[in-house]
């Protein structure tokens, strides 16, 4: 079942996250509110979807604080950070740990729109990713370990009749782990199989 986006403002200013989820409301965005950091952090699950509107200060649990308890359970939500207070150093801190964008109060309506469909965007090609790495990664633990070790030397460029002399198998019954190893991994080329587990490390049995 596919996720339903949300936009989370979390803001200990009641007027300005009811005007925010009003206007978001308006243009057709899902959203919900939390009065502060630690009542979104209560709520957070990680299918949530949409994108986060975090008012840097707030008592009790900053949202930069918030951005690294996030970060620190694998969140994907894209953050834009809503202050009153910016300041040059704090919105490099937050873009540096990864926020989407800042926004300072008062701020133009249509370019926060803007700003929340391009955060929209990204998490639903966060989520898209997410879903072809599971795919691979499931694909790989759908390996024999003979499979593996042959993937391990297709991926570092060598050759059928090399993989055979080092593991001391016929060509025949290399070129069938290989071919069982394309199918299983749903790969059409050896490029494409390269790119396709590029960042997961293949260990060989």
């Amino acid at each position: 079942m596919k996720s339903v986006q949300v936009v989370h403002i979390v803001d200990d200013d009641e007027a300005v996250s009811d005007s925010l989820q009003l206007f978001l409301q308006a243009a057709g965005l899902n959203t919900v509110t939390y009065s502060s950091a630690q009542d979104f952090l209560d709520a957070y699950r990680h299918e949530h979807a949409g994108c986060l509107l975090l008012d840097i200060h707030m008592p009790d649990m900053s949202g930069l604080h918030l951005q690294q308890e996030l970060l620190a359970v694998g969140s994907t939500l894209p953050i834009i950070f809503v202050t009153g207070h910016a300041s040059v150093s704090t919105a490099v801190q937050a873009l540096k740990a990864g926020a989407f964008d800042f926004i300072e109060k008062p701020f133009d309506n249509l370019q926060l729109l803007g700003m929340v469909n391009r955060a929209l965007e990204q998490d639903r090609q966060n989520r898209a990713l997410l879903v072809q790495q599971t795919a691979v990664q499931e694909r790989l633990q759908a390996l024999t370990p003979r499979e593996t070790e042959v993937l391990d030397y297709l991926l570092n460029g060598k050759a059928t009749k090399v993989i055979a002399l080092e593991l001391e198998l016929s060509h025949r019954t290399v070129e069938i782990y290989r071919a069982n190893v394309m199918q299983k991994m749903q790969s059409r080329s050896i490029a494409h199989l390269v790119k396709m587990v590029s960042g997961f490390h293949v260990n060989p049995h």
